[in-house]
């Protein structure tokens, strides 16, 4: 008993015993693949099917959930904090300018309530726009990313913090490129991000300042034509439906074409032009459209950077019930 007591009592046995409790607390707290397995063993496949059945029925959710997974995780954590409503207080994130033109955030209740039957208060919102965007991305022909889960869910909203998270469409390319760098992202990683633009559309409010009332000299003249053709008047109603496809050759699929296009000026938006003209970026816009495969390996890593930015973990936030309202108290 006494050699027992003063093992115990032994620095090394007290080093190991810190050791070993400070490896479980990290653990707990850490981001993990399948970390449903025992709580809900089903939840990735039930995502994946309903992002599936979404996408047969609708085909742009998938490009929603790419957009989702940008918007929600470059402010501030990867939260969930987008999919929250305005109501009792809170100001929801969605009605920032920068959330112009986002769409489908209804789909992510279809999600959820699936979720929900199977294993009720179990999966967050956060890993559901996590592993939406990851199977969203496959639809598209993009990559498969494996993800980690286990975030969870914010009480508020960050709404405030919009405007300095998210990069605008007319932003310098410098501060497109401090705004990334800022969640970790090194600038091949940012070019190979942006190549989310290959697929989607953009509405004509965010086209317009390149073709009224003179063209963008930097635009392809027949380009600018189709672009006007699209876009007919310097003054679009922003609820009416006038769109330009990011990309006119391969539209909904996740390629490379759109370093191709950057190269014979037919960036659509200002910042996708820049990445072409700026001599930081340019050499990465050269090797993606040389090679569509090494493309979409930098995608993947930069998505996955992206995906695990400043999540809650562990005691933090909550697993809320509806994704569009903080649980009651």
């Amino acid at each position: 008993m006494a050699t027992t007591n003063k093992l115990r009592s032994s620095p090394s046995f007290i080093f190991l015993s810190l050791a070993l409790l400070f490896h479980f607390y990290l653990c707990k707290g850490d981001l993990l693949l399948n970390y449903y397995s025992e709580s809900c063993p089903n939840a990735e496949d039930i995502i994946k099917q309903e992002v599936t059945d979404l996408y047969d029925k609708h085909g742009n959710t998938a490009v929603s959930w790419v957009r989702n997974l940008f918007h929600d995780c470059m402010v501030k954590s990867c939260d969930a904090s987008l999919l929250l409503e305005t109501v009792n207080g809170i100001e929801s994130e969605q009605a920032s300018e920068r959330s112009f033109g986002m769409r489908n955030f209804k789909y992510v209740s279809t999600i959820k309530e699936a979720l929900e039957k199977e294993c009720p208060l179990t999966v967050s919102c956060a890993d559901i726009v996590a592993l939406s965007a990851r199977d969203g991305i496959v639809m598209l022909g993009g990559p498969r990313i494996e993800m980690k889960t286990g975030r969870r869910d914010s009480k508020e909203s960050h709404a405030n913090f919009v405007e300095e998270s998210l990069p605008n469409h007319n932003d310098s390319i410098t501060l497109v490129l401090s705004r990334f760098q800022s969640i970790g992202l090194d600038v091949e990683g940012i070019v190979a991000l942006l190549g989310a633009h290959s697929v989607g559309r953009t509405h004509c409010m965010n086209l317009v300042q390149r073709l009224y009332p003179t063209v963008d000299p930097t635009l392809d003249p027949e380009y600018a034509e189709y672009l006007k053709g699209r876009c007919p008047t310097p003054n679009p109603d922003p609820k009416a439906v006038l769109y330009a496809r990011n990309d006119r050759e391969t539209p909904m699929i996740l390629d490379n074409m759109y370093y191709k296009n950057l190269l014979s000026n037919k960036g659509l938006l200002i910042v996708d032009q820049q990445l072409a003209s700026d001599p930081t970026t340019y050499p990465y816009v050269e090797k993606f459209a040389a090679d569509n495969g090494y493309f979409q390996d930098q995608f993947a890593k930069a998505v996955l950077l992206l995906s695990e930015n400043n999540p809650l973990t562990g005691d933090a936030g909550e697993i809320r019930k509806d994704c569009r309202y903080v649980n009651s108290i």
